[in-house]
């Protein structure tokens, strides 16, 4: 029997098609959408949110500000009428290569023949001559280094995607024998050098200017920093953000994509908040068979270190499938028993067909696989995996899990300025909900108050098992024993009217009084 599944001895087979029992939760494990052409909509956003979604990403390699803000715009109105809460996730391009087709006419290449790359962008694209957005391919590659061009946010599902081998490098020409018969057609394409430096900046000066102006005007809650190779990447990233006013809150994602990334994966974590599994550049990068255990590893770092980690690409034939097939049924239930914070989707919900119908089968499959996974076994490794390296904080936040298991508490209420407790408490995937009770922290310019506190509240949209809700601003971070019990009160009331808890339901309480947490354990009346 596999120990990460909490499966009976006894457990009939016939059981699993009885219906699933209606839950307050929708799956603990979170949905990041891509926004676009498909998904845009105040009534789509809207269906999403309802689906499950709960980050909007949006993506800059293609579109421009006016058209995401646009986007935003609706996503605000969205939640909004819903009154569910969505974190912002700004997608950086970073050294993305890209071919120029400005004709943006269909371009068929023969199996065994030769195309020319040239960084001559004046040049139109014809089946002979692909012209790049970079100058430095020649000196990067050598005969024999494999290319793949593909159409942006490929699936795999498409045919219009060729694998080149590089033959002869003329001057700052590429010379390629073609592997593979296709037609390429659509506006973007993006090229992927297997295993090989581009040497461009992880943080180009489009994306710094697009940070700067929509990035700030939005306060995103946060950047996810593509093609991050190095710890300096995610470094100079938050200098960066450190000078962009609200956007010293911003969380930093890196986004692992190639064998570099792979190499240097340790101290990116150690620096980034949180990590993107891109499994779409990673599966050209890596042979097909690494793939699960790059994944299953890197899933494992980021649990035992605490930081959220986003699976990609799960889904793909639901880009013009109303159905997943079999195995991508599987790989998102995998995901989930490996312990991945949140599933991605990509082109999926940016311009597929079925963006509310792809969000609501991913979070359906999420909830079946939360249900058979080993909390318990789960709890135990990480507690013995912490050791004696543990910070006071998380000590007292794993004792509150503890408590949760031991006394089958319905949930967990975490009282927190920062966040930082309901990470940590989430660190331990108790099989309770979390509720992250967001206390709000007043700032003063000595001309205004202003009050933080809605970041923190959607940066912990992409924790697994936690759930925010924002107190009111008149309960202060550091209270009086009055106070407590006040915003305790409006917790367990939302709780009660919500329906996810009941009379006699023991709730495990974590809050901070003065100087010290406290974590107690509530038995509730009728």
């Amino acid at each position: 029997m596999n120990p990460h599944l909490n499966l009976e001895e006894n457990m009939r087979l016939a059981s699993v098609l009885e219906p699933s029992k209606p839950s307050f939760f929708p799956a603990r494990t979170k949905i990041v959408g891509t926004l676009g052409p498909q998904s845009r909509t105040v009534e789509i956003i809207t269906n999403c949110l309802k689906a499950g979604m709960s980050v909007a990403q949006f993506d800059f390699s293609w579109g421009d500000t006016e058209y995401h803000q646009e986007t935003l715009d609706n996503l605000k109105a969205a939640v909004k009428s819903t009154k569910k809460l969505c974190g912002v996730m700004l997608d950086t391009v970073g050294p993305e290569l890209q071919v120029i087709n400005k004709t943006e006419r269909p371009i068929s290449l023969q199996e065994d023949s030769f195309v020319v790359l040239t960084p001559d962008q004046g040049k139109e694209a014809t089946s002979s001559l692909l012209p790049i957005n970079f100058t430095g391919l020649s000196s990067a590659v050598k005969t024999g280094d494999t290319i793949f061009i593909g159409q942006y946010l490929f699936t795999g599902s498409e045919t219009t995607s060729v694998w080149l081998e590089v033959t002869e490098v003329n001057g700052e020409d590429v010379v390629c024998l073609v592997k593979n018969s296709t037609t390429l057609s659509g506006p973007l394409y993006t090229l992927h050098v297997s295993q090989i430096h581009i040497d461009l900046p992880t943080l180009t000066d489009k994306d710094k200017e697009v940070i700067s102006t929509w990035g700030v005007r939005n306060s995103i809650d946060i950047l996810s920093l593509s093609y991050t190779r190095h710890a300096e990447d995610v470094r100079h990233a938050r200098e960066f953000l450190s000078k962009l006013g609200d956007l010293y809150q911003t969380q930093i994602f890196a986004k692992i994509e190639n064998v570099e990334g792979l190499a240097h994966f340790d101290e990116i974590l150690e620096e980034a908040d949180g990590i993107i599994l891109s499994r779409g550049n990673l599966g050209i990068d890596l042979p097909p068979e690494k793939v699960f255990m790059f994944q299953k590893t890197a899933v494992f770092k980021c649990n035992m270190a605490g930081k959220p980690v986003v699976v990609t690409r799960v889904v793909d034939s639901m880009t013009e499938n109303l159905r997943p097939t079999r195995a991508e049924a599987t790989d998102v239930a995998n995901a989930v028993l490996d312990g991945s914070d949140a599933i991605l989707l990509g082109a999926e919900t940016l311009r597929g067909l079925y963006p509310v119908e792809t969000i609501s089968t991913v979070g359906k499959i999420c909830a079946e696989a939360e249900k058979v996974f080993n909390y318990d076994l789960y709890y135990k490794r990480t507690v013995k995996y912490a050791g004696d390296s543990m910070s006071h904080l998380e000590s007292i936040t794993s004792t509150a899990v503890r408590a949760a298991i031991k006394v089958k508490a319905s949930v967990i209420l975490c009282f927190t300025s920062t966040g930082r407790a309901a990470r940590l408490i989430a660190k331990y995937k108790p099989i309770t909900p979390v509720i992250s009770v967001v206390v709000p922290r007043v700032k003063t310019d000595q001309l205004r108050w202003t009050f933080t506190g809605a970041f923190e509240a959607r940066q912990s949209l992409i924790v697994r098992g936690v759930f925010p809700m924002l107190a009111d601003p008149r309960h202060q971070a550091e209270p009086t024993n009055a106070t407590n019990e006040s915003v305790l009160k409006v917790a367990l009331d939302h709780g009660k009217a919500a329906g996810f808890i009941k009379p006699h339901d023991r709730v495990v309480v974590c809050q901070k009084l003065g100087d010290s947490y406290v974590v107690k354990i509530l038995e509730l009346e009728d």
